[in-house]
């Protein structure tokens, strides 16, 4: 069955080639997180204590700053371990947690090894979710300063 909201609004989607290998891509993204995503891309920005994915079905995505502050800022809905993870992004186009699933987008990234490096499928789907500005903010995860800028510092990070 297709997702109606799935064919009314643009994916965005990317593809990088990383040289390593796709088990270790796949921990990376996923358990290495803090490590990679773009401080100044959280609320916290160089306050952030950590960035986190709960790495199975139903965990959290979760940003702790200071004084205890913490932000759900996603939920996993598929996790096959060193191959995909699929997750609802509950940021608004305003860069406000959306605490119900149903009005967030989501993300789905593949990791396919291919000889010694790795293919990572990444899109970004379902926009029409966020309601208002939800075309606005589309083309802006898919601008430079969006997916791509996140998705070269994952790239970067892995192959240093």
């Amino acid at each position: 069955m297709v997702n109606i909201n799935e064919l009314n609004m643009e994916r965005i989607t990317k593809s990088l080639k990383i040289g390593i290998s796709s088990d270790s891509a796949f921990q990376k993204f996923v358990k290495e997180l803090n490590e990679w995503w773009p401080k100044e891309y959280t609320w916290s920005q160089d306050k952030l204590i950590k960035i986190k994915i709960d790495g199975r079905k139903n965990g959290l995505c979760t940003e702790i700053g200071p004084n205890g502050f913490r932000c759900d800022w996603g939920t996993v809905t598929e996790f096959t371990e060193n191959e995909k993870i699929r997750l609802k992004w509950q940021i608004s186009p305003n860069r406000e947690p959306i605490p119900n699933p149903e009005k967030a987008s989501d993300l789905k990234v593949s990791f396919i090894q291919n000889g010694d490096s790795t293919t990572v499928s990444f899109e970004h789907f379902n926009f029409e979710n966020h309601g208002e500005g939800s075309e606005n903010y589309r083309e802006m995860m898919n601008s430079e300063y969006g997916w791509d800028y996140i998705l070269n510092n994952f790239k970067k990070y892995c192959e240093e």
